[in-house]
């Protein structure tokens, strides 16, 4: 679903940015800084929030970023490229013999909007699996699912089940209709797409 309409050749060039930032990052020990004269078109200078996941032999090996826009595309990616190989707290840091195995995904979303709902009904009714990564709030815990989570959790009950344990809430917390609700879309770009 092409949501922001981000074009095979930006999606190319941020796939290609991110195994860059992780090749300089390991022969130099520094951050890849990119000049904007490289930069294919303005669209990378857009704030958007992206999430950058790497896979190794198809299993998580980690994933960084951040919801809200709090920098360009083009920075962001870098960023999250770097803290999904070193600072997932789930998983040991990325070494360089790795990096041969490692694909990478990159989500680039929109902004977050609140789903207004008065019953549990109607928040199941207005989640679209596939479609919204769904962010829930209670308090000073939260947690987000990416759109493509539901491609393992494509039951909504399921779905916004495992979010509350993700959060450290109760498992059917959602179900007492007090969660603050945002959704938001997000364009997948891999090899594959």
């Amino acid at each position: 679903m092409k949501i922001l309409n981000i074009s095979k050749e930006v999606g190319l060039f941020l796939l290609k940015l991110s195994y860059s930032t992780l090749e300089h990052f390991f022969s130099t020990g520094k951050k890849l800084e990119v000049p904007e004269s490289e930069l294919l078109n303005g669209e990378l200078k857009e704030k958007r929030g992206t999430f950058v996941t790497l896979q190794k032999h198809g299993e998580l090996r980690g994933c960084i970023g951040h919801i809200e826009p709090i920098q360009t595309i083009y920075q962001d990616i870098v960023e999250n490229t770097l803290s999904a190989a070193f600072e997932d707290p789930r998983f040991e840091p990325l070494t360089q013999d790795e990096l041969k195995d490692i694909d990478i995904e990159i989500s680039v979303l929109t902004n977050p909007e609140k789903l207004n709902y008065s019953s549990v009904d109607e928040l199941l009714a207005k989640l679209r699996p596939n479609i919204d990564g769904v962010i829930i709030k209670k308090g000073r815990r939260g947690a987000t699912y990416l759109p493509q989570v539901w491609e393992d959790l494509s039951d909504k009950n399921e779905f916004l089940s495992s979010l509350c344990l993700k959060a450290g809430l109760e498992e059917g917390e959602w179900r007492k209709g007090k969660l603050e609700v945002k959704t938001y879309q997000a364009e997948h770009i891999s090899h594959n797409t």
